[in-house]
């Protein structure tokens, strides 16, 4: 069977950047400060929430405030239902739910609504941040789709 070089190669290339990143950054400094680099400049929305059951906002980027108006700085120890209103789709909420409460990732779709209150709707992915086992905190990485 011939394989695919160009496909062959790029494989190789991610799992060598897994490793290195990984092995290359193993001091806890140089971590977080490769962390805050990617999340202050990242063009996607950045919201990291508590693991309790309320979910409040602990963190919240830059470009969150560009896709939502919303000052990172006001919406500390709010919680995310801060973008939901009339059209916002319930069963996509619940199904965000039972993700959180199972412990697993959700990728979805919402209607959600800016601090102007404009529509927009909002793709997000939402992943468990563990150490160990045990979940610390939830982040969700947030952007606009298309038009209402």
């Amino acid at each position: 069977m011939l394989r695919n070089s160009s496909v062959d190669n790029l494989s190789q290339w991610n799992i060598k950047m897994a490793y290195t990143i990984e092995t290359t950054l193993p001091e806890t400094e140089t971590s977080l400060a490769l962390l805050k680099v990617l999340a202050e400049n990242s063009f996607d929305s950045i919201l990291v929430t508590d693991a309790t059951a309320k979910g409040k906002i602990i963190y919240a980027n830059k470009a969150f405030k560009k896709l939502t108006g919303h000052d990172p700085l006001e919406v500390i120890g709010e919680t995310p239902r801060i973008l939901q209103g009339a059209a916002t789709d319930k069963k996509v909420i619940d199904r965000l739910t039972s993700a959180l409460q199972s412990g697993k990732k959700f990728e979805g779709k919402a209607i959600n609504y800016k601090k102007d209150g404009t529509p927009f709707i909002m793709y997000w992915r939402v992943l468990p941040i563990k150490v160990g086992k045990k979940i610390e905190a939830w982040i969700a990485i947030q952007r606009e789709g298309s038009a209402i």
